[in-house]
């Protein structure tokens, strides 16, 4: 025991319970490439609760071993820790599959019948989480079925949970219904609404560099922060097929409205009250709300640049446009890129900007988000040349997690020429391990109760309200802003550019 009762509770709140996991959707990609391999390192590293099951829902008809067999054949590829036949096979017989169709009652009957077997084999009830990795629109149907199949109700002291998976929503209307039928089904401290990037390692560091560091947090204001940016690259198109969703949603809704508009949350976030889930939550949720709105088409004119890349260079291969891509109508007016302005209108923040941008077919994938702080005054040392001369600290999300912290020194010698530096630090090199995947530890988390790292109603909600009124301008309004276009291969449109060269800024190269 430690007499540190705040130890005590950082400790005990990420104790994962023994559950069964019931995966919706379970012959789809994401239970394959990203779910059980994560359940699978989760084993590997020894945290997995000894007795917790998977039981894979789906409509195609199939035994539990080709099942198995199927998963073990995935891991085998994308699993990061390898893949072990004696630690999978002593796992395996955990595994099992329940064929249904998403809308049939009688299915979720069955499975409630054969949950309370498995169960039961094993020494009684048992916790069940289930997690939502269908389609969307099946989303509705699953909730109310493990409703009136009575799925929902905990049973004693044993719990039920369920994991949504993102897109939780298409707009404000949608997401609000989508909550209304999971509030129906399961409270709201029994609902993760799930987004990946949260549970990448830097990410969740952020908080840590911020408020643990004094170094940092006396500096993260106005007095002190030029600007800040965030920029999520991809190097793909639409392989896959992928273009046939990404048509109909694009980079504002597809990234900016969870995953990037998180990211700006952690970073311009005030001090939660606590570490507890609600405390972080509340402190996340303030930052959207105090979003500057842009009700207008001129307002998302001014500070909004979407875009679509034609054809171009890829790593010297070459690629074709948008709208030359496989699914992707050839009038499509959806964004493949897109940079935005954005100002939080509070004490900490007045007056620095956040740009924000994301994009496919750019020059390489990478997530950071880099603060910019203000020059030194121009006496000294910076009466000539200042181009490169503020101090940058940038935190990589991906691919290569850390953070590094440009800083001006003296270059070697009798003159004095100064040169930007950098410190650099690296999860793998520093800790001698990799990171785990993001789905392993919001997976634990969920099992342990902990629903820190994901999204809540009123967060969903408000993001998807800052949202709706760009799409609105967009697709809606009399006016709508022009669609740039950019060579495949570039980092965006010259537009984007200008959105920081107002102010005597440029975007840091990544």
């Amino acid at each position: 025991m430690t007499d540190n009762p705040f130890r005590e509770e950082q400790v005990a709140r990420n104790i994962a319970e023994q559950c069964t996991i019931v995966i919706f959707g379970a012959t789809g990609d994401l239970t394959h490439r990203k779910l059980v391999p994560a359940i699978y390192n989760i084993a590997a590293d020894g945290e997995l609760p000894h007795g917790t099951r998977i039981v894979g829902f789906a409509r195609r008809d199939k035994s539990d071993e080709q099942f198995r067999q199927e998963l073990a054949e995935m891991n085998a590829k994308v699993s990061r820790q390898g893949h072990s036949d004696t630690l999978w096979d002593s796992y395996a017989e955990n595994i099992h599959y329940h064929q249904s169709t998403f809308t049939d009652l009688d299915g979720y009957k069955s499975l409630a019948k054969r949950l309370d077997e498995l169960e039961d084999a094993a020494g009684g009830p048992c916790n069940r989480l289930f997690y939502l990795a269908s389609a969307p629109e099946f989303f509705d149907d699953i909730l109310e079925n493990l409703k009136e199949a009575g799925l929902n109700q905990a049973r004693g002291d044993k719990w039920s949970r369920v994991i949504v998976e993102k897109p939780f929503g298409k707009d404000l209307a949608t997401a609000k219904h989508l909550n209304e039928v999971v509030n129906a089904t399961f409270e709201e401290k029994d609902t993760y609404r799930i987004d990946h990037y949260l549970g990448k390692e830097t990410a969740q560091n952020i908080m840590v560099l911020r408020f643990a560091n004094a170094i940092f947090e006396p500096l993260w204001n106005n007095q002190f922060i030029d600007h800040v940016q965030i920029t999520c690259s991809e190097d793909l198109g639409m392989e896959g097929g992928r273009g046939g969703y990404y048509d109909t949603a694009g980079a504002l809704r597809d990234m900016v409205q969870n995953h990037l508009l998180q990211l700006l949350s952690l970073v311009a976030m005030e001090p939660p009250v606590d570490l507890s889930a609600d405390g972080v939550r509340d402190a996340k949720v303030n930052v959207l709300r105090s979003l500057r709105p842009m009700p207008t088409a001129e307002d998302v004119a001014a500070n909004v640049v979407r875009g679509q890349y034609t054809a171009g260079s890829i790593n010297g291969n070459s690629v074709p446009g948008y709208r030359e891509e496989d699914r992707v109508n050839p009038q499509s007016m959806t964004e493949a890129y897109v940079a935005l302005r954005l100002h939080i209108d509070n004490w900490r923040w007045e007056g620095v900007p956040f740009f924000v941008r994301v994009g496919k077919r750019l020059p390489k994938k990478s997530t950071e988000i880099s603060i910019h702080f203000k020059k030194a005054p121009n006496v000294l040392f910076n009466r000539d040349n200042t181009s490169g001369r503020e101090n940058v600290l940038v935190i990589r999300i991906q691919p290569d997690e850390g953070h590094s912290l440009r800083m001006v020194s003296k270059i070697p010698g009798a003159t004095t020429r100064m040169e930007s530096v950098k410190m650099d630090f690296r999860y793998a090199t520093s800790f001698g391990k990799a990171s785990p995947e993001a789905y392993e530890r919001l997976l634990l988390d969920a099992m342990a109760g902990d629903a820190t790292l994901f999204a809540r109603r009123d967060e969903v909600e408000n993001a998807w309200k800052f949202i709706d009124q760009i799409e609105h301008a967009w697709h809606q309004s009399d006016n709508p802003p022009p669609m740039a276009e950019f060579e495949a291969g570039s980092w965006g449109p010259a537009e984007a550019d200008a959105l920081l060269a107002e102010g005597g800024r440029t975007w840091r190269r990544l």
